[in-house]
Parts: C-alpha cells; structure tokens; sequence
C-alpha cells in the first residue's frame, strides 16, 4: 500500500506541478551560479528526490530543444482573420511606407520628392486644420483647471467655455479619464438626439443612441448580433468599402452583393436588390440586412429621396435590418443634391419607432470636421423589440464605453455654435472653407481623370472620393496575370513606383467582373491637387504607350 501511494504521489508530482519544479529548479541553477557574487544561503530551500531530479533533467532537456513547431502559424490562426481582407491599408500602403522612408533616408533616389497619399479618408493627416471651436471645449474638458485662470476669457471664446462647463457637469467626476455609461454619457446622448431632430425634423430619444470609437465599431457590433453562421448573408452595395466585407468575414458571415450601375452614376436599382436577395435564397442564405452607404464609398453618389424610399419599402416588404452608414452626410458638392436621412425618409413614409429595423451610422472623422484619430461616433437604432435592445446594451458593456474625448466631439458635431454665439462666425468661415475648398478639389480631379486616355470618372456629388473606370489595354492585364496581380492593382503599384501617387485598387472595393477601377480621394490639400494631376498624366500617358497594340 505504502509503494502504491509513493508511486502515485509520484506521478502526481511529475505530471501536474513539474512547472513548478522547474522554475524551482531554475531559481536553484540561477543562485548556484551568482553564488560566488552574492553568497547566497539556499539551505532553506528543499531538495528535490533523486527520482525526480531525473524526470527535471529529461524535461529540461526536452523544453531546451523545443517544439519543431511554433505554437501559432498561419495554419493555427482563425480562418476567418484570414478570409477578411481592408484594401486601403493593404499592399500599396505598405509599398508607399517603404517608398517614404528611401526617402528619407536617400533624398534624391526615387523620380518624386514626396509620397502623396490619396488613398484614405484621413483629412488631419493631409493637412486639414481642426475645426477651433471643438478644440477649445475639447481642451477645456480634458483639463478644466484652466477654466479657473483668469487669462483662460482672453484664450477662449465665451461659447466654448460655456459649453465645456456643461459638459463638464455631465460627465462622471467632472473627468474625460472616467468610464460613461456603456451606451455614452447621458448629457451628450440628449444634445445629439436633439441635433438629429433639428435635422430630420422627427423626434430622436437619447436611449436610441450608442457612441461609438467612430463608426466602424458600430458596424461591428451589428454584425456580431446579426450574424449566426455562414448561412445568414448580409446585402452590401458593391463598390463597397471593405469595412462591411471584412467585418462580415470575421463575423462568420456571407457577404451577398448587390451591383451599383455606373452607367447611371452608380445608381442603386431596387430591380438588382431583388435578383441578388432572391439568388441567396435560393442558395439557402437567410438575408438579414441591408447596407446602403449614402453618400457613397468609394462612389461618391448621393441618393435620391424617391429611391430612398424604393430602398425603405424593399427592407420592410422582405423583413430586412436596414444598416444606413450615413458619416459622409455633411459632404455634399452638387447644388442640386441634399442628404436626407434614411431615418426621415422612414417617418416621412409614417413608418413608425416599432414598424421597420434601422440603424444609423454617424462618425466625427469625416464631414469637415475629419477628426479620424479621436474615435468618435455613434449609432441611432429604432425599430427592435426591448428583448433585443437588451443584448444591444450588453454587447456596449462588454466594451464599458466609448473613449469620451470622442463622445464629446459627436455632440459637438451635432450642435456646432449657433447665430449670434461668440465662435459662430469663425466656426462658419472653417467649415464653408473647408466644405468649398473639397468640392473643387473634386471638380479638379474629375476633370483630369476624365482627361485621360480610356479613362471614366462620374461626378462627385459627395463623401471625400472618385472611382474612376480605367480601359487597361490587353498587353497591361496579361503582363499584370504574370506578375500575379489583379490589373488595378498592377496599374497602381507602377503608378506609386513611378510618381509617389497613392491610390487604392477597385478590386479592394469590390467592381462589376472585367472592369477596372481606382479610389482616389480629394483630401490632399488645394496646393498639391496640380502635382497630383500632373503626376498622373505623364504616367498614364508613359504606361498606355508601353502597353499599346
């Protein structure tokens, strides 16, 4: 009995606290050998059985060599991190962060002294100012002790002061380092809902709002409550911006794609809605949601009412969630066009908070404010039952809460100064300079796209970008099967190699198969617009010519 209970406490020892014993033994390795410095007394601790001392070596030996094979590889990760990809942080920017820093390094060794990015919507990045009224409450939040230094009313105007005391007075401690609400702080919630009336003309309730880190945890978070397996599918426009596929990858969904018509200046037709939702079907994928990006990325379009309410009656007649990402709303270039909300056009119908499921997106990193780094943002939902709100709000806890400097500025986004506040004036002047100065850029860029040889580019009438059609000749889209590129991307990787000019390939954003495109935004400020367009011209002209006949 007594050799029975020794073997086993053996084992015991051996296979569940052989760790332990190895740190143990490594303590004892490590003191044996600084003996000499630190003269270190080990006699308090225990010796280790002679048995046991042996199964350590053979498992120190074993440990020492490792294992052939790294504990994470490719092969181990989540399929579905694979599957997703976002193309406008892909290869190209990659490409151009390795072209910059040659530069850097060997001034003078590429054919341009500079990396112009036109590649994403990140306007602070390109030279934009912020917008000085956000960022004087913003400053006066994050540290209130200023509002007690007199020189403070000769630094701030008196409406930037007045609005951080209140927001100050909403917030948990008085303190943009504390955790909100999950769902934002309350005070900021109401001034939103507010600036949402003001805007659709319809009641908002501050409990229908989330803020969000910008818009993009937003579209997350929905597809992690829409999503149950690869047989629930999602409709997104194509062109698309890859937010929504790759979201839908990580989430285990399928993507269902509904085509934008070019030939009508990327219209959305309620007729193509039909045929993709009635394909999926058929295939046995239950379709849960519509996306409709309005204005549109990468497309730039900006949607009729009528077909808005085409697009409300479609989702209410197949039971579908409609996710309307509506962050570009501020920017609109047409005079003849105007951003109406999907939420109006639903109420405007007499559909009420219960009768149809939508979610709207909302983000402070786009509009003229283009505040990308500070995350902030929020979703509007109306129309799900209290039991599924439920899990809306626990979704948002797990999170704890958005970041508050981001909060913060979507109030302000949805209430800037108002006639006759002390910052109204310069706060117009910012915005209309900005907004102005946007419209030309795009004006200027589509007429040099337009310029070129095999070349179509529809008008902007709003967000930050054009998607141009590019006819490749046959001799460019071979030489682009060889070097195992898809033609875009073949044509924007020699355009980057050849002039610094970023531009994201179509085949990122999805395209109608056969055809060819690139997103460039209108985000470089005006002074470099003509370099850009030069550029541009000289190496389409160079590369159609080499790839002629």
């Amino acid at each position: 009995m007594r050799k029975f209970v020794g073997e086993r406490a053996k084992r015991l020892i051996a296979n569940n606290t052989i760790a332990s014993v190895v740190k143990l033994n490594q303590y004892q390795t490590t003191s044996t050998l600084s003996s000499s410095n630190n003269c270190c007394n080990r006699s308090h601790l225990p010796r280790l059985p002679s048995s046991l001392n042996s199964h350590l070596r053979s498992y120190s030996v074993m440990a020492s060599k490792g294992s052939k094979t790294a504990p994470v590889t490719l092969e181990t990760l989540n399929p579905k991190v694979l599957e997703c990809e976002y193309a406008v942080r892909g290869e190209i920017v990659s490409i151009a962060q390795k072209l910059q820093q040659d530069l850097q390094t060997n001034p003078g060794s590429k054919p341009f002294n500079e990396i112009l990015y036109c590649n994403i919507g990140n306007p602070q990045a390109l030279g934009q100012k912020p917008i000085t009224f956000f960022r004087e409450v913003l400053a006066l939040c994050d540290n209130p002790s200023l509002l007690d230094k007199r020189e403070t009313n000769g630094l701030f105007s008196s409406d930037s002061i007045a609005r951080a005391l209140m927001i100050l007075d909403q917030m948990p401690g008085r303190a943009t380092g504390a955790y909100s609400h999950s769902q934002g702080i309350k005070g900021l919630r109401d001034t939103i809902a507010a600036g949402i009336k003001a805007r659709d003309g319809y009641p908002a309730d501050p409990d229908d709002i989330f803020l969000t880190d910008g818009a993009s945890p937003g579209v997350h978070m929905m597809m992690q409550l829409l999503i149950r397996s690869e047989k629930d599918g999602i409709l997104c426009p194509i062109p698309q911006y890859p937010l929504y596929s790759a979201s839908i990858a990580l989430h285990g969904g399928t993507l269902v794609r509904y085509y934008l018509d070019e030939a009508t200046g990327w219209g959305l037709e309620v007729s193509e809605l039909k045929k993709q939702l009635e394909a999926a079907r058929q295939k046995g994928i239950t379709v849960r949601a519509l996306v409709a990006i309005n204005p549109g990325n990468p497309t730039g379009q900006v949607l009729a009412e009528e077909n808005q309410r085409q697009i409300v009656e479609f989702c209410k007649k197949e039971g579908l969630v409609l996710l309307a990402d509506e962050v570009y709303q501020e920017n609109i270039y047409a005079p003849d066009k105007k951003f109406n909300s999907f939420k109006k056009i639903c109420r405007s119908m007499g559909y009420g908070d219960k009768d149809i499921p939508l979610v709207s997106f909302q983000s402070v990193s786009k509009g003229y404010h283009g505040e990308c780094g500070k995350r902030g943002g929020y979703m509007e939902v109306t129309g799900f039952s209290t039991e599924v709100r439920q899990q809306f709000y626990k979704l948002a806890s797990v999170n704890l809460c958005s970041n508050i400097s981001g909060q913060i500025l979507a109030s302000l986004v949805m209430s800037p100064p108002k006639v006759g506040d002390e910052s109204y004036d310069s706060y117009f002047s910012e915005r209309d300079g900005i907004l102005k100065s946007l419209a030309r850029r795009a004006k200027k860029l589509e007429d040099a796209f337009n310029s070129l040889e095999g070349v179509t580019c529809n008008k902007a009438e709003g967000a930050m970008y054009l998607f141009p059609r590019i006819q490749l000749p046959n001799k460019a889209i071979k030489a682009a099967e060889e070097a195992k590129k898809a033609a875009d991307a073949y044509y924007a990787i020699r355009l980057l190699n050849s002039t610094g000019v970023v531009v994201v390939p179509g085949t990122g954003f999805g395209q109608v198969p056969g055809t060819w495109h690139f997103r460039c935004t209108i985000l470089p400020q005006e002074d470099k617009i003509p370099a850009i367009v030069s550029r541009l011209t000289d190496f389409h002209k160079k590369f159609m010519n080499e790839f002629r006949g």
